[in-house]
């Protein structure tokens, strides 16, 4: 089992040389402690926080990376790119890493996103398969036609080809049925959201492997993003995990919680991160890994090493703490095949 950290945003107070700064000791930390995946996900006008664009700031960072690291864009929005654009963006990112690139894609969930940029967000689960489609065809032609209901290409010759052949894997994100179909049938992989617990994963994947079965598609491990808490003793770790993700938890005091204690919100988290992190003493998480790994096909688990208040010093700790006492320790667990299934009842 392999580890893999989320690359987060950050106050817009930080300075762009700060935020850039610690970026870089969070890359360095984390190839130091034998990470394997540097993901950055996308959003854009984000207010109060600054999220840089992955594209970018994944090509900087291929400058940085160490030949056991591969690069991903969890994920990058595609409805709002002209698909040449981001064929010709991604192959260029794939070639800079060397072929270490794994191109997450979705079709975005912020409306207002696709208001600012102009884009019907109505129509953007078919915008993206098109928008795929072309960026296939931009990887793999000489010469590109495409006549679809969003885009036309005539007689467009490619010049840039992906490091990989035919292209970088692609992970394709989802959260309901028609989309994890959507992913089996167009990706190499589910990039499963914190949210989605046990019976709902192994629904979810369930309907996944059979779509891919219907195809006659391989079956694949899937990249799990989850937090990995590790502390010394359990009420340790969710302590940590409160102060890591404050501000998490403050978005609960602002909404249904608003009327209850402070003691009363902390049960709260605490009862959400029982359920959506690996939290314990650093053999408890190891055991919740290897229990979930045992039941449904993930590899690697994705965390989140940086969250927007806590300082590159709280950042270095956490990533050194994973590199002792987690990396190590998952590097013998291999996760099954395909998920485990509950039998039928008569």
């Amino acid at each position: 089992m392999q580890i893999g950290v989320i690359l987060g945003d950050v106050h817009a107070s930080v300075s762009p040389r700060d935020h850039l700064d610690g970026l870089l000791r969070q890359v360095e930390a984390a190839q130091r402690n034998g990470i394997t995946h540097i993901t950055m996900g996308q959003h854009f006008l984000y207010g109060d926080l600054r999220w840089l664009q992955p594209i970018p700031t994944l090509a900087r960072i291929a400058a940085e990376l160490d030949d056991h690291v591969t690069l991903a864009t969890t994920v990058v929005q595609v409805p709002l790119y002209h698909p040449v654009m981001l064929a010709e963006d991604l192959a260029t990112l794939d070639i800079l890493t060397r072929g270490r690139l794994v191109v997450g894609a979705g079709a975005g969930y912020r409306e207002d996103e696709f208001v600012a940029l102009g884009v019907d967000f109505s129509r953007r689960f078919a915008m993206f398969e098109e928008s795929l489609e072309i960026m296939r065809k931009m990887w793999t032609q000489d010469v590109v036609d495409h006549d679809g209901e969003f885009w036309s290409v005539t007689g467009g010759a490619t010049h840039i080809r992906p490091y990989q052949e035919p292209h970088p894997p692609i992970w394709i994100g989802a959260m309901k049925p028609l989309g994890v179909r959507r992913s089996a049938r167009l990706g190499d992989g589910w990039p499963i959201t914190p949210e989605t617990r046990g019976p709902e994963m192994v629904r979810l994947l369930s309907i996944y492997e059979d779509e891919r079965e219907r195809l006659g598609r391989p079956q694949v491990r899937h990249p799990l993003r989850r937090e990995i808490i590790p502390a010394a003793t359990t009420d340790a770790a969710f302590e940590r995990f409160e102060k890591m993700a404050k501000e998490r938890l403050l978005a609960y005091a602002n909404r249904s919680l608003a009327t209850r204690s402070a003691d009363e919100i902390s049960r709260e988290f605490r009862e959400v991160a029982r359920k959506e992190t690996f939290i314990g003493t650093p053999d408890e998480c190891v055991a919740q890994i290897a229990e979930m790994a045992a039941v449904v096909p993930i590899d690697p688990v994705l965390v989140r090493a940086q969250w927007p208040h806590m300082s590159s010093d709280e950042v270095v700790a956490y990533l050194d703490d994973l590199g002792r006492d987690i990396v190590p320790a998952v590097a013998g667990i291999t996760s099954v095949d395909r998920v485990v299934r509950e039998p039928a009842t008569a």
